[in-house]
């Protein structure tokens, strides 16, 4: 399986969330999704807030479906949007909030080994990070494989095994993931770039977190 770009000519399926949800078949993904108390909720709210009422000013409409898809027509809009937010919700995770169980290798690996359990059959995985508190990752879907209910099962089979191995029970994972389709090659090498660079900038020491850089 190759890794295919989002083609703007092709039908594209939008699915309303806190987050929009872009759904295109066989298109490759960049991934984020994030334990229950990464993002404390009051700096969550808080952003969210300034992010609706920076596209309103802007003429985007944040409570309909496909405010991405106003943002992208704007070209210019949608890098200073991406620059502001996009960049400080990340800047959030790598803060290293809450308890971050990830930072224990054996829970790491068990992420790392549910990623790549279909990698080949069902998906095309790409690059991807295990952080102490959150996951970034790449992967390109097989037909008309759905990105939600790929990262439902992720999430579903890595937190039932991290819940036995530490003695708890509830929710590990945050509900929502955030995903982006990937619109070109030089945007899906900056996506590798910015994977392989997270723990570097997040100041992790080897040990703290998993890298996996897919084999050429």
């Amino acid at each position: 399986m190759t890794f295919e770009f989002f083609d703007p000519r092709a039908e594209v399926t939008i699915r309303e969330g806190r987050l929009p949800h872009w759904h295109q078949p066989g298109v490759t993904y960049f991934v984020t999704f994030r334990t229950e108390d990464s993002v404390p909720q009051a700096l969550l709210k808080s952003w969210h807030q300034r992010r609706d009422a920076w596209l309103r000013e802007h003429g985007v409409d944040p409570s309909r479906a496909d405010w991405k898809a106003e943002l992208h027509r704007d070209k210019q809009l949608e890098r200073e949007f991406r620059a502001t937010f996009t960049r400080e919700f990340m800047e959030y995770l790598d803060r290293g909030h809450g308890k971050c169980p990830l930072r224990d290798p054996i829970l790491a690996a068990q992420v790392a080994a549910c990623l790549l359990h279909f990698d080949g059959q069902r998906y095309s995985l790409g690059d991807f990070v295990v952080m102490p508190n959150h996951v970034h990752l790449l992967v390109c879907l097989g037909g008309a494989a759905d990105i939600e209910a790929q990262c439902r099962s992720w999430k579903k089979f890595s937190a039932a095994e991290i819940n036995r191995l530490l003695g708890r029970r509830g929710r590990f994972w945050q509900e929502e993931s955030f995903d982006h389709l990937v619109r070109s090659k030089p945007q899906f090498e900056r996506f590798r770039q910015y994977i392989a660079e997270n723990p570097t900038k997040a100041g992790l020491r080897p040990g703290q977190f998993i890298y996996r850089k897919r084999p050429t």
